[in-house]
């Protein structure tokens, strides 16, 4: 990943991290990159099933709260994030980056399309609608989720993908407030789904992702 592995951190988590401790390491990740004393951070990682609420989260798209619902900080509606789900934090400098938060996440969702097409998975951007999507026998149908915070002009969060999540836990919530589309996965599709290899098709995009979000 060249210049990638020079300026940022790749942190791979080796076992699932429980989502409130994640949080509390990403927040205080990103404090010290806003103050200059820690590299940038590109951490993947899986979580035990949570349910996470956004800064447009409506009560009534908690179904049922079956497994433990936080309040995530980012922006977004409700997420459901398990076993069997890539997760992808950023953290960020957008003051050496131009400041473009819309950029960010255009790159973001771009790197997440990349690294699915090389596992065989052709996803695509819909207009008016955030996240990742792909067709599962040709219905439309989310594969990828996306919700970003930014403060200080430091990045957090970041992206999840389906690889082989229990789809039925997305049934405690409407995702993402889209009631009429469903959720796939990898799995679903018939494709790979373990961490290595979805993790190696992120690593090759790596660096056009820091390109577009720094140009």
């Amino acid at each position: 990943m060249g210049s990638f592995l020079n300026d940022i951190e790749w942190r791979v988590a080796p076992q699932p991290v429980d989502y409130a401790a994640a949080l509390t390491d990403m927040e205080a990740r990103a404090q010290a990159v806003a103050g200059g004393s820690a590299r940038e951070l590109a951490w993947l990682l899986e979580h035990p099933p949570v349910y996470t609420a956004g800064t447009s989260a409506d009560p009534a798209e908690l179904i049922n709260p079956r497994f433990p619902v936080i309040d995530a900080g980012r922006g977004g509606r409700y997420t459901y994030h398990g076993p069997g789900q890539r997760i992808g934090y950023l953290v960020l400098d957008l003051n050496k980056r131009g400041r473009d938060v819309r950029r960010f996440v255009h790159g973001l969702e771009g790197w997440v399309i990349d690294a699915l097409g090389v596992i065989g998975i052709e996803a695509f951007r819909a207009p008016g609608r955030i996240g990742i999507w792909t067709l599962d026998q040709g219905r439309e149908a989310k594969i990828g989720a996306i919700g970003v915070r930014v403060k200080k002009w430091v990045t957090m969060h970041g992206f999840s993908v389906n690889l082989y999540p229990d789809l039925s836990h997305f049934g405690g919530i409407v995702p993402c407030g889209l009631a009429e589309f469903p959720v796939t996965s990898a799995r679903s599709l018939g494709k790979p789904t373990d961490f290595a290899t979805f993790d190696a098709a992120l690593a090759l995009s790596a660096e056009t992702f820091l390109e577009t979000v720094s140009s």
